[in-house]
């Protein structure tokens, strides 16, 4: 089919819950994407941080074969090898002591705040549970999630949200403790918050809340759905702030493609919930998981040092154009926003995509880039004369 028979069908069939790029992506090898129509993309997205190991990856895509061959789904009624085994890579190389899998980051983010807020129902009974996150957050888009996020646009049309939220500005202690009291159990933040313009936490404001909830035991929940897997070139973004979470949750990358989240917990977390707290139909899917353990094993710390290698290379090439369009790089990893200005970043975004390079936005006027983890210096570059020829 081409793109007009595509878009007709969506327009007929489909709710139109989404703003789409006018393009119908047909297939892709690497990072590098063709529409249907024929028209070859770089690819500075990976689907939205998912597909870390880009496209046909062959090693990805025989695990699924072959699984799906096996055993597709069973239920988490019964044992599977495929979950087992990705757990017992993922709980030691994240420094926790256990796991629930789910299949989506807000999903992960919902079962992170009911142990949060279970842990201290146990030990404190009711009326302990407010969660702090922070403002220009983004956790989801359930109604507890959509609460959880600290973005009043988002606190709109779907009333009433879960009540229990309170926000604190970023990177400020003062504003922290002024929305502190005793009916809070646990903080709630991203080392990157993603959706909200691609700003890292400064090192300093994060160790400072992880000792605060330390004294206070309220529980430190860092949503990794974003940063997690491998993309700011640690496994966890975490690890680059010295701090140990009590539960931190992932999503995105960690099957390459197939809908996969959930959250680790810390040894004080790790009997919270009990059989029948909660569950996931889908959660820890035997294909998902197969899928999971082939990125899982690719993420050697040769790789995660190539990722931040990657991650360099990009910002000191985006950087070194001196556009009049871009207001500044930051970012970790493979996590990358680029400030935009002199026109809006949807405006930028379309004119890159027309020219051949697919990126994303963020915030008000970031430009998001989230390339595979496995992009090329070939595919880098291309990238990178497609923005310089853009914004010359």
């Amino acid at each position: 089919m081409n793109f007009a028979e595509i878009k007709a069908l969506d327009e007929q069939y489909v709710l139109q819950t989404y703003g789409r790029n006018q393009l119908a992506i047909d297939h892709g090898k690497g990072a590098t994407l063709w529409d249907t129509e024929g028209k070859e993309y770089v690819d500075f997205t990976s689907g939205i941080g998912v597909c870390s190991l880009g496209y046909a990856n062959e090693k990805w895509a025989k695990a699924i074969y072959d699984q799906a061959m096996k055993l597709g789904h069973i239920s988490n009624l019964f044992y599977t090898e495929p979950y087992a085994v990705l757990a017992s890579k993922l709980v030691p190389a994240s420094g926790m002591a256990g796991v629930f899998f789910s299949n989506s980051g807000a999903e992960a983010n919902e079962g992170m705040i009911k142990l949060a807020r279970k842990y201290s129902y146990d030990k404190y009974g009711q009326g302990r549970a407010t969660v702090i996150t922070l403002k220009n957050s983004f956790h989801g888009r359930t109604i507890t999630t959509l609460k959880a996020t600290g973005q009043d646009h988002f606190h709109e049309f779907f009333f009433p949200f879960t009540e229990g939220f309170r926000y604190a500005d970023a990177n400020d202690m003062d504003s922290l403790l002024s929305v502190a009291g005793d009916d809070v159990c646990a903080v709630m933040m991203e080392p990157i918050q993603g959706e909200g313009g691609v700003n890292p936490l400064n090192k300093d404001y994060v160790q400072a809340v992880a000792k605060l909830c330390a004294e206070r035991d309220w529980l430190l929940l860092i949503d990794e759905v974003q940063t997690g897997m491998g993309r700011t070139g640690t496994l966890f973004a975490f690890q680059q702030f010295d701090i140990q979470p009590d539960v931190v949750t992932f999503a995105k990358g960690i099957a390459g493609g197939l809908p996969f989240g959930g959250f680790l917990a810390n040894e004080k977390c790790k009997g919270v919930l009990t059989a029948g707290n909660h569950g996931s139909t889908f959660g820890g899917n035997p294909m998902a998981a197969a899928a999971a353990n082939v990125v899982m094993d690719t993420l050697t710390p040769a790789f995660l040092q190539e990722v931040a290698e990657k991650g360099q290379y990009l910002r000191d090439g985006i950087a070194a154009l001196n556009s009049l369009y871009v207001s500044g790089v930051r970012g970790m990893g493979l996590m990358i926003g680029v400030g935009v200005q002199g026109m809006t970043h949807k405006e930028l975004k379309d004119k890159l995509m027309a020219a051949g390079l697919l990126t994303l936005t963020a915030g008000k006027d970031t430009l998001r880039l989230l390339p595979p983890l496995v992009i090329t210096k070939e595919e880098m570059d291309k990238g990178l004369a497609i923005m310089k020829e853009v914004m010359a």
